[in-house]
């Protein structure tokens, strides 16, 4: 009988190479020191994403150059080999292009999960198997689990860091090939034990919390800079196309949001329902107008054992944004990339741009999920 070693494959740890994606941060660190610690042969990798000299001075955003310099550190001192990759071209076009587009049409994007799906899951994972390596491991919070058809993704057993609903774009075919050897740990804190435990440098580094490309979370900057002229002023309406007042620039405003819209002495509090990048105009409505219960999705990426068309309706539960706890819903497929998702409760501020991720309606499995084209 063949012994597989802890990642699950058949062959001692020291002839097992595995690819670390190292962004400078705690997490993937602790994952490259684990395995190396454990007889792995690790290679450590961290891409260069974005020109990062406008936010070298800036803490908290993933890829800048202290990040890198960060990443080297601990490659030096667990003993293992480390290299940077540009993929600077890459990414804008296949991440920071498509954000300032979405953001021009009046959704709000989520970069990260295209970065995952584009950039981290597609060309680094090409870049590990040009390297032979066995598998690649991550630093994110979700888990892989075998079922009886093959590897399965589950969330992470903390679920104040569960990472499901950025990696819900993950193929088996990448799941196959992926590792994420901290989905299991009950806390960030062991991930931060484990650092100290190893000496790395990082043990203590604050988590990032920013977009990486977007500094201090100013995303309309990025898009004026991006796109030159998207800041033009407009009209800011109610529902019965009142005008209520004037704004700066679509690109300021998101789907469900209160303040800043410097109307107040109104009554009722006015919430933005609705973007017309076409118009400039900002739609605004009482708090109700959010509320919605039907889903559009597109691009959808089914995880689950059968075809996904297979069954007119799948019952389950769905996450519409990284900060919300999954709710009841049915899936009604369209396609096999397209379906129609009806919550049991309606929701406030579902925006088209944003994610719908599915997951079982009993325990942890995460089923694909797909994106927001509309929302009533």
């Amino acid at each position: 009988m063949t012994t597989l070693n802890s990642l699950g494959l058949p062959k001692a740890p020291a002839d097992t190479r595995v690819v670390v994606a190292m962004s400078g941060g705690v997490d993937s660190s602790v994952v490259a020191a684990l395995l190396k610690d454990q007889g792995y042969d690790v290679v450590g990798i961290t891409l260069q994403l974005y020109d990062h000299g406008a936010a070298l001075a800036k803490k908290g955003a993933c890829c800048a150059g202290q990040d890198i310099h960060d990443a080297r550190r601990v490659a030096e001192a667990m003993g293992f080999a480390h290299y940077v990759l540009d993929y600077e071209n890459a990414f804008r076009e296949a991440v920071i292009d498509e954000f300032a587009d979405a953001y021009l049409a009046g959704a709000t994007p989520v970069p990260c999960i295209r970065c995952n799906e584009r950039v981290k899951f597609k060309d680094l994972m090409a870049t590990a198997r040009e390297l032979e390596a066995d598998c690649m491991a991550t630093g994110h919070y979700i888990q892989r689990k075998l079922g009886p058809l093959g590897p399965e993704l589950h969330s992470a057993a903390d679920a104040s860091r569960d990472q499901s609903y950025f990696l819900f774009s993950t193929t088996p075919e990448q799941l196959a090939f992926l590792r994420f050897p901290l989905g299991h740990l009950a806390s960030k804190a062991e991930t931060r034990a484990l650092a100290a435990r190893y000496g790395l440098s990082v043990a203590d580094k604050p988590d990032s919390q920013d977009i990486c490309f977007v500094p201090n979370g100013n995303y309309a900057a990025v898009i004026e800079k991006l796109r030159p002229g998207a800041a033009d002023p407009g009209e800011i309406v109610d529902l019965q196309g009142n005008l209520r007042g004037t704004h700066q620039g679509v690109i300021h405003y998101t789907v469900g949001q209160r303040r800043g819209l410097g109307l107040g002495g109104l009554g009722d509090p006015l919430y933005v329902v609705k973007l017309d990048p076409a118009t400039r105009r900002v739609i605004v409505g009482p708090k109700e107008a959010l509320a919605a219960r039907t889903i559009t999705l597109k691009e959808i990426n089914w995880l689950g054992d059968a075809p996904l068309t297979s069954r007119a309706e799948w019952p389950l539960s769905v996450r519409v944004r990284s900060t919300r706890p999954p709710r009841p819903a049915l899936l009604r497929p369209v396609s096999a990339t397209t379906a129609e998702v009806t919550l049991l409760a309606p929701e406030e501020g579902v925006s088209p741009g944003q994610a719908c991720v599915f997951y079982a309606p009993e325990g942890s499995r995460v089923l694909g999920g797909g994106w927001i084209t509309c929302a009533a």
